[in-house]
């Protein structure tokens, strides 16, 4: 795919086909089984219930969409304010190194900005280095007052 243009917009649940594909991708890249069936329940119940904010990244030329972030809301408590989880990011392999992450990311700070979040967090596997370059290049850091703990909760 030849360097072009990325646009970025907030979706809507009209391009949801967009979103599931994508994020079916990004649930594989996870190593986790395709399920495009489920990915669309899962995408679409965040529409409906308003639960998170997705953006999708588009290649300007081919008008396709080549990539998306989804944040999901939360508080602070300490501060007493809004804040937000940036949970997914992902772009599409053929179009990675060309810039979409970034926009992406810059989308994801404005949106926290214009809605008067806190803070703007995400986390990522200890082997994404990629990623993790990307985010500390545009100006994330790694917060070392808290250690995170993760309680998983099996459903029967």
């Amino acid at each position: 795919m030849q360097m072009a243009t990325i646009t970025v917009q907030q979706a809507t649940i009209e391009q949801l086909d967009e979103i599931v594909s994508l994020f079916n991708d990004y649930r594989i890249f996870y190593e986790k089984t395709s399920d495009l069936e489920g990915a669309r329940a899962f995408i679409k119940a965040k529409f409906v219930n308003q639960e998170s904010v997705i953006f999708l990244a588009y290649h300007a030329v081919e008008n396709q969409a080549v990539g998306f972030a989804q944040l999901y809301p939360t508080f602070s408590s300490l501060s007493m304010t809004k804040a937000w989880i940036l949970n997914d990011l992902y772009v599409a392999s053929r179009c990675r190194q060309q810039g979409v992450g970034r926009k992406l990311l810059e989308a994801a700070r404005r949106f926290a900005e214009r809605t008067e979040a806190n803070s703007l967090s995400l986390s990522t596997a200890r082997d994404n280095q990629t990623a993790q370059r990307l985010y500390e290049s545009f100006g994330f850091t790694q917060e070392d007052k808290f250690v995170q703990y993760n309680y998983d909760i099996k459903l029967i």
